[in-house]
């Protein structure tokens, strides 16, 4: 075999492994981000103050049970989503990420009364709740009807406006779900509209804000638009 035979060798030989390096490290990452850790961006204000558009979390998902891709179901379940925990989920309806806090567990009684909510006919102080629309919609005629519970686990509440955003039930949290609400209680598309929540739709629970930074704020003006006092804070 001639030097230049050894020498062209030698470099496939290379170029193989930096192909096997990549195809490997892709590998791992795709396994870190479906099992263990996935980053996400905030899109909307729904959850502000407590999180803002900009804002950019890791989710821990495994503190649940790891997940089957593309399904509903866990291999290993650890525990359930708990009353006052932020998780992200995929909507039932838009198939979009959503993230929301988790004010409901399955058998639990949810009521909306002038903005205050009422868990097992004890109202609930939460100081991460927001309210930025002074005005206060009615309640939906028949609120205490047997149908108003099946309406709003079947999500035809989707339709009625604000109209279930400031008096809401009371409703039965059905097993296996949860109720979920974002902080900016005025502003957002949550569980009062759409229904329980399958517990096996959620993903993760956020774990760190890793970046964050104002949207309407140019580029050139850096030192501005990078929101420093968030950065690698815990979400809760």
């Amino acid at each position: 075999m001639d030097k230049e035979t050894v020498k062209t060798l030698k470099q496939k030989s290379k170029f193989r492994e930096w192909v096997e390096s990549v195809i490997w490290a892709f590998v791992i990452a795709m396994i870190i981000r479906t099992f263990f850790i996935q980053a996400f961006k905030i899109p909307s204000g729904s959850m502000e103050d407590t999180l803002l558009i900009g804002d950019f979390l890791l989710v821990n998902k495994m503190v649940y049970g790891i997940h089957i891709p593309f399904t509903k179901k866990n291999i290993l379940e650890f525990r359930e989503p708990r009353r006052g925990e932020i998780v992200i989920f995929i909507s039932p309806y838009t198939k979009k990420y959503f993230v929301k806090r988790c004010v409901a567990i399955g058998g639990d009684t949810v009521e909306v009364r002038a903005k205050n909510v009422y868990l097992n006919s004890n109202r609930i102080f939460e100081s991460h709740a927001v309210h930025k629309d002074l005005r206060n919609f009615p309640p939906l005629p028949g609120a205490h009807n047997t149908a108003y519970q099946q309406d709003w686990q079947n999500g035809e509440f989707r339709f009625v406006g604000g109209y279930c955003r400031d008096n809401f039930g009371p409703i039965v949290v059905p097993k296996g779900h949860i109720f979920v609400m974002g902080d900016n209680r005025d502003n957002s598309d949550d569980s009062r509209f759409w229904g329980p929540l399958d517990s096996g739709s959620v993903l993760g629970k956020p774990l760190i804000l890793y970046w964050s930074w104002e949207r309407d704020i140019p580029f050139f003006r850096i030192g501005e638009k990078i929101r420093w006092k968030r950065i690698l804070n815990f979400v809760n």
